[in-house]
């Protein structure tokens, strides 16, 4: 009995070590021929990024057969209709780090299923399904959609393997395009970066961020260059200046103020602050304001920089320079080109002489060299 049951023991140990190395529990990690690839692409402070699966051309009719066109009964899964996976194997998955726009559509940040559904008329139709999980497109169910978007196909030299590219990346939005075969799809994908990135700032300067004083400057510069709340702006780089632990008056914050107050007309407030900013500037700081000055037709003020500048860093590279751009603004040529020879005197390097060199051509031309 007792042999029995060891007999029974064993039997049972065997038949549990058999279901173990069963082929539901057993995948094996080996290599595919659609291999995967990640492609992603940074849009101001937002990643996009396009996972999927890379087919080969491999001597094969692409579209219209391989990739049939419309939408398709595929045969197995749920779906009666399905678009093409965009890509080989698991679903193809588009991921946003920020709410998006598609289409001239909302986009919540997350990851999508990303489906085409490819035509005979070259063109395409981009789906973005909330379902995300599922084994291609065999699930592919409409109520999950999105997005979907329509899209002019291109004609592209022979791309053998199946591949996503951003095509093209602007300060606000990228082109994201599948490329295979003769046949590039493209889509656009909007990002509000100023919205995102004044977002990201206030939440910052809450946090460890907003314990030092260039945060405070790199905010208020952010949002005067890119269309922020002014006033806003103005907060944040006066907090920089005094009141807090970290604050400390110096040239830059100073001079970001002042193009604030200029930028919201107070032109004469804004003048009186660069006044003072100019006693704590560098020679290069000092002289690029007086460059600024000329740019914005103020020839008159900027001359007065230049001297300024002359005057506290006497003899130094670039002060000549910055004096003859103030004489030649307001048509002193020949006071200006006296300057100018200085200048070439003290030139730290051959491009800045060379620089110099065709601005004497110029002055001697009676041309304006600003």
């Amino acid at each position: 009995m007792k042999h029995f049951n060891q007999k029974l023991v064993l039997g049972i140990f065997v038949m549990l070590l058999i279901c173990s190395f069963s082929p539901v529990e057993a995948q094996l990690n080996l290599p595919r021929g659609s291999q995967m690839a990640t492609v992603s692409q940074r849009v101001g402070i937002t990643d996009i990024s396009i996972t999927y699966s890379r087919p080969k051309v491999n001597d094969r009719e692409i579209w219209g057969k391989l990739v049939p066109y419309g939408m398709n009964n595929l045969g197995f899964g749920t779906a009666k209709e399905s678009p093409w996976r965009a890509g080989a194997n698991e679903n193809t998955t588009i991921t946003f780090s920020d709410d998006v726009k598609i289409g001239g559509k909302d986009v919540a940040a997350g990851t999508y299923g990303l489906h085409i559904e490819v035509k005979a008329d070259n063109t395409a139709t981009i789906i973005l399904s909330s379902d995300s999980g599922a084994w291609g497109s065999y699930f592919y169910d409409p109520a999950n959609d999105v997005v979907r978007t329509d899209v002019t196909c291109e004609n592209v030299p022979h791309r053998e393997l199946l591949t996503f590219e951003f095509t093209e990346v602007n300060a606000n939005d990228a082109t994201a395009a599948l490329i295979w075969e003769k046949k590039a799809i493209p889509f656009k994908v909007e990002v509000p970066v100023g919205k995102l990135v004044m977002k990201d700032i206030r939440t910052k300067l809450t946090d460890s961020p907003g314990f030092n004083r260039q945060s405070w400057e790199q905010a208020a510069n952010y949002a005067l260059n890119n269309g922020g709340d002014l006033d806003e702006a103005l907060s944040w780089v006066d907090a920089a200046i005094a009141g807090q632990f970290f604050s400390q008056k110096t040239y830059n914050n100073l001079s970001i103020k002042s193009r604030i107050l200029a930028k919201q007309g107070k032109t004469n407030e804004s003048l009186a602050l660069m006044d003072e900013a100019l006693n704590m500037g560098t020679v290069f700081q000092v002289h690029q304001y007086g460059r600024q000055l000329i740019a914005q037709g103020q020839k008159d003020k900027a001359l007065e920089v230049f001297k300024k500048n002359a005057k506290m860093n006497k003899d130094t590279w670039p002060v000549h320079y910055g004096l003859a751009r103030g004489y030649s603004a307001v048509g002193k040529y020949k006071e200006a080109l006296k300057h100018l020879k200085v200048a070439q005197g003290n030139a730290p390097d051959q491009g800045n002489k060379d620089a110099i060199t065709a601005n004497m051509e110029k002055l001697k031309k009676g041309e304006d060299i600003n």
